[in-house]
């Protein structure tokens, strides 16, 4: 079994840079490059050598854009995390639930700063890129999808 360490640090790194934080890429490569199926957050924490807090925070924040999701693990007592299935299309989808509270806050900034102020004017854009990149994704995806 080779030992994965450092290509997950690296590709941690490689996520870092584009702006996910640190910790919570570490987190994310420790799950995408695991030998079993699962892992619990101890074990992540473990085999990171960082806080459980850490983990926790880096958890919710995976969960959330769709990246990783918890797992039924019958017999144990503790949650179980896995790398999602289709993760990186959910990512770029509609149930990423960061890009639906952009497009919400958007909405909201609209509707405080009225669509024709130069603050309005960038949030209609935000919105409108937004909303226009949701819509046209799901074809995207379905035809990455056929293609694999």
């Amino acid at each position: 079994m080779a030992d994965t360490t450092d290509a997950a640090e690296r590709l941690a790194l490689t996520l870092a840079g584009g702006g996910m934080q640190r910790m919570t890429a570490r987190v994310l490569c420790a799950l995408l490059f695991a030998d079993q199926d699962t892992l619990t957050a101890g074990e992540i924490a473990a085999r990171l050598v960082i806080s459980p807090g850490t983990v926790s925070t880096a958890i919710k924040n995976l969960t959330m854009v769709g990246l990783i999701e918890k797992v039924p693990a019958p017999g144990s007592r503790r949650e179980h995390f896995r790398f999602r299935e289709g993760a990186w299309a959910t990512l770029m989808s509609s149930q990423n639930q960061v890009v639906q509270a952009m497009q919400q806050a958007a909405d909201e900034g609209i509707a405080i700063t009225g669509e024709t102020s130069p603050a309005g004017r960038r949030l209609v854009e935000m919105r409108d890129f937004y909303s226009y990149l949701m819509a046209e994704l799901p074809a995207l995806i379905d035809r990455w999808k056929a293609g694999r």
